[in-house]
This record gives structure tokens, sequence and C-alpha cells, in this order.
């Protein structure tokens, strides 16, 4: 399997004072094999990453590169990368019978013959758990739940190099989430598939990741082993979000709490200078008069030679070996 590097990528939407930078010089690394997962709050940018990769997005500045190739250059070819989208409602034409939507997506040059598709399609349900007499169906003759497994199904169906999963379960009803996750896990390991995994939700990340980046304003603000970066979070906002999320053991009171902090998000039409998380940062200028140049220097310009690579001018180099520059999530 492949690698996947997002270098330095930037995607603007429209132009002039009216137009929207979405994603801003982003540069994380999808080690081979290994699945990365993209946390963030809503409109951070992870989903408008994602799509830079598979031609939903118009890259306005880097590249996305698969195996060494600039896939945003693979104009009207085959792209080596699937997508499997958040709403699985609304990502299956529902005119199309699901065994005819898999089939699509097989490259022609994979197998030729109705036989052999056919008989591939049949392949494809069984290993996401679904009959494959489920291939005749139309998708609204499906639940949620089997209509993600079909999603997946026709993300392998493209023979990709590596997958995006776009917040899979977030639209699935909370008694099959889990089954959706464990079947995405065991695939994953199973084929070993190059992963991109975009939630918001930390204890999915928990679960399926071996890395993990934190998103920002269209910038990667953090990254680094799972387990590392979510026992020991360098960076101001990823211990927001850790924060924000309600213990098993909390009261009323403390959800309560939480929802009183949580601040109202930057503007991306016009982010700050220097850092932006400086407006809302607990430890930044606003509530310390020493970290001024919070306001004005840019802190993901030196983020590889900080722990977790984290885009911060007040953490400290980094300890280990696994987090020096070149390791797998690098910062914006």
């Amino acid at each position: 399997m492949s690698g996947l590097v997002f270098d330095r990528v930037s995607v603007r939407y429209g132009h002039g004072r009216r137009g929207l930078t979405a994603v801003d010089g982003a540069s994380l690394t999808v080690p081979s094999g290994q699945v990365v997962g993209l946390v963030g709050e809503s409109g951070s940018g992870k989903s408008t990453l994602a799509k830079s990769a598979v031609g939903l997005a118009p890259v306005r500045g880097g590249r996305v590169l698969l195996d060494g190739t600039d896939v945003t250059r693979l104009r009207g070819r085959h792209r080596p990368l699937q997508m499997i989208f958040q709403d699985p409602y609304a990502s299956l034409d529902p005119r199309m019978t699901v065994g005819d939507s898999i089939a699509e997506a097989i490259p022609r040059a994979a197998l030729r013959g109705r036989t052999a598709r056919r008989a591939e399609v049949e392949r494809l349900l069984e290993q996401v758990g679904l009959d494959a007499g489920r291939a005749s169906l139309l998708p609204g003759r499906l639940s949620g739940g089997q209509r993600q497994r079909v999603g997946l199904a026709r993300a392998l169906a493209g023979r990709p190099g590596a997958v995006i999963a776009d917040e899979i379960t977030s639209a699935l009803d909370v008694s099959v989430q889990g089954t959706v996750l464990n079947l995405f896990r065991e695939v994953q390991r199973r084929l070993g598939l190059t992963t991109l995994f975009i939630t918001h939700n930390l204890a999915v990340v928990r679960y399926v990741s071996d890395h993990i980046a934190v998103m920002h304003l269209g910038r990667i603000v953090e990254s680094g082993p799972t387990k590392e970066v979510l026992a020991d979070p360098q960076h101001p906002y990823t211990r927001e979000l850790l924060a924000a999320v309600p213990r098993r053991s909390a009261t009323p009171e403390d959800v309560g709490r939480v929802e009183e902090d949580v601040r109202e998000p930057a503007d991306p039409h016009h982010p700050p200078d220097g850092c932006r998380y400086h407006p809302h940062c607990p430890v930044g200028p606003s509530v310390r008069d020493d970290r001024e140049l919070c306001r004005t220097r840019d802190p993901g310009t030196e983020a590889a030679s900080r722990a977790h690579r984290a885009a911060c001018h007040f953490v400290t180099a980094p300890s280990t070996a696994g987090l020096e520059a070149g390791a797998p999530g690098n910062a914006s």
C-alpha cells in the first residue's frame, strides 16, 4: 500500500474579499498501511482537505501525493484514492442497484466481462458482511448501516492505494455505529489500508487511529502517535478539545460548565494574524502579557522542532526520536 502526503495544500473558494481559504498550507502524512485520525471542530477544514485529494475541492496550492504521484494532476483518469462519505443515504444513486453502484467503481482494466465483475461485486459484499443477494436491491431497501457497508465495498472496488473515511458513523443510529466501526477497523487491518479517518469524536480516534492530527482554521496545529497526543497534548487547542469531552463520571454541573466554556469559533473569512488560536487561547496574549508574539508570528513555521510538531510558540522541543521532523503527521 502507498503513503498519502498532503504537501502544503491550500483550498480557496471564491475570489477577492468574499473568498474563503478553507485550507491554508496544510501538510500531513498518512504512513503506508496505517490510520491517521484527523480531528477538529466544524469548519476547521477537515472534510475540505479530504476532498482536495479526490478532486472535489479546488486545490489552489500544494500537492497531494500518493506513492510519489501528485493525484491532483490526474485529470480525467482513475484516481487511486477512494472516499467513504458521511451520509450513506446521499452517497449512493437511489436509481442504481447496489451491485451496479459497486461495479461502476471497478476500474475497467481490472476486470472484463459481466461474469467476472458480478463475481467481484459478490466478493466485496461478503467482505463487508453483506449477503451477495443484496446486489440486486436498490439503496432504499437497505438500512443506514447497510448502506455504509455498501459505501465501504464501493471504495474497495476502486482498488485504492489509500482510503479517506469522512465521519462515516456520524449519520448513523448510535446502535449501529459501533458495528460499522468494528467492521471498518477489521477490514483496514486485514487489507493494510492506508487511511485518513476524519471525525470530531476523540473516542473514535482513540479506537481506530495509529496517529492523530488536529486541525484548526485550515491548519494542522498538532500531530503525533495517538496515545502520546491524547495522553500529553501540547497545543492549547488540543487540550481544549479534550477538556470538552464529557467524562463518564461527569455530573450535570460539569457538563454545563463545559457548554459555558465553548467559545464562538473564529471567522474563517477573517483569520487573525500570528497564531490563529490566540484570540481564544486560555494561555495566550489575552491573559498573559508576555505572549504578545502570538498576535504577530505564525508558530507553524517552526512546528517541526517542537513536541508533537505543535504550532505553538511555547511548546518545548520533542523528547523522543519518534517525534522528529519527517515523522507521520507533519504540521503546517
